[in-house]
């Protein structure tokens, strides 16, 4: 990966591939609705100023339930996603069964863009390559 840093704090870090022109998410340890949102809307925000249409968000280091913001990410947030340029979501499951049961949920409130998830972080990058 050929990233730059677009966002840093302790529970995410954003970042944009400029090799296969997309935005690299990586979420870090216990998350809730308050940082679930934040982390959102600045990926909402990098995804217009970057132009790019693919997310890789990667939840292999989260460790914690946050099943309170998946009606909120799948009804408000990937919509606007979407209105934004978003086509192609490759979400990797966090190891954490609890935060995996969240993932599942948003996605019960998702219709758009294409979501797909994943258990391994190769073969995410591999589809999002494809797309």
């Amino acid at each position: 990966m050929s990233l730059r840093i677009l966002h840093e704090e302790p529970y995410i870090t954003i970042s944009y591939d400029y090799v296969n022109e997309w935005l690299y998410v990586d979420w870090i340890g216990n998350q809730d609705l308050t940082s679930v949102q934040t982390g959102c809307l600045m990926m909402l925000q990098f995804l217009k100023s970057e132009r790019c249409h693919k997310v890789l968000n990667d939840n292999r280091r989260v460790t914690s339930m946050w099943a309170d913001a998946a009606e909120w990410g799948g009804q408000e947030w990937f919509p606007a996603m979407a209105e934004s340029g978003l086509e192609y979501f490759a979400w990797v499951y966090s190891p954490n069964m609890y935060s995996r049961l969240s993932t599942d949920l948003t996605l019960q409130h998702t219709t758009r863009p294409i979501i797909l998830t994943f258990d391994a972080y190769d073969t995410a990058e591999a589809w999002l390559k494809q797309m």
